[in-house]
């Protein structure tokens, strides 16, 4: 790690140039075997910047999905995640239309929240700053998913919209803000606290699917998490070589 320094007078920025080391540094062999990365305070003082200016580089090399962080354990490089683009991808209301599957908006919440830090920290804003929440449960005879979107301010969304339009449709018609990075991250959990608003038991299974949205310069949109009654989706992939 000899060459691992910084050019303080460079016109690049400090996170852009740590963010190039880390990269740099996810490919030596013992990093890629499994050692963990050294720490942000480590690094900060290696480097002489900001423990800021390392978490802002190591933010989006986590949402790229090359490394996973735990809390009280330390970082490590992962396997990549899945990423698709614009051309592959649709809202929720896109997908379902495209296979002539009929739903409704069974409910619709909007407020004003402050987000966790997990979420503030995709949007790239201060972790008190409100950002516009949208909650919707959706189905037809009965729900089968229900969605929450945490959107970044800078697309100037006001709550008032109308949510019964396809989302994306919203964002880059009514805003100019175009999805076209989807990162998504699937797991299996319990219904639990959901149970009684998806309609099923508590200890029934559903499929979590996260998706960190941003646009044709990677900048974030939308953080949204589904939850999706088992019984009623698969999610599939086709890879083609």
């Amino acid at each position: 790690m000899n060459s691992f320094k910084v050019n303080h007078t460079s016109p690049i920025p400090l996170h852009l140039q740590v963010e190039d080391l880390l990269r740099k540094l996810l490919e030596e062999p013992q990093f890629k075997s499994g050692a963990f990365l050294p720490k942000e305070v480590e690094l900060s003082k290696k480097l002489g910047v900001s423990r800021n200016t390392v978490r802002q580089a190591t933010n989006k090399l986590e949402y790229e999905g090359l490394i996973t962080r735990k809390k009280g354990v330390g970082t490590k490089v992962s396997g990549k995640e899945i990423s698709t683009s614009l051309t592959e991808w649709h809202s929720f209301t896109q997908e379902m239309s495209s296979k002539g599957i009929p739903f409704t908006n069974l409910d619709i919440h909007v407020e004003w929240v402050i987000p966790d830090e997990h979420i503030a920290n995709f949007l790239n804003i201060r972790q008190k700053t409100k950002v516009l929440k949208l909650c919707r449960l959706k189905g037809a005879k009965e729900p089968f998913v229900y969605f929450e979107s945490f959107f970044s301010p800078r697309i100037g969304l006001t709550g008032k919209e109308d949510f019964n339009r396809p989302l994306y449709d919203i964002l880059e018609q009514d805003y100019h803000s175009t999805p076209a990075i989807s990162k998504e991250k699937i797991k299996a959990d319990l219904a639990g606290d959901l149970a009684k608003l998806l309609h099923v038991k508590k200890s029934d299974p559903v499929l979590v699917r996260e998706r960190f949205v941003s646009d044709p310069g990677n900048r974030p949109l939308e953080y949204n998490i589904g939850y999706y009654r088992s019984d009623k989706f698969t999610y599939s992939i086709d890879i083609k070589k």
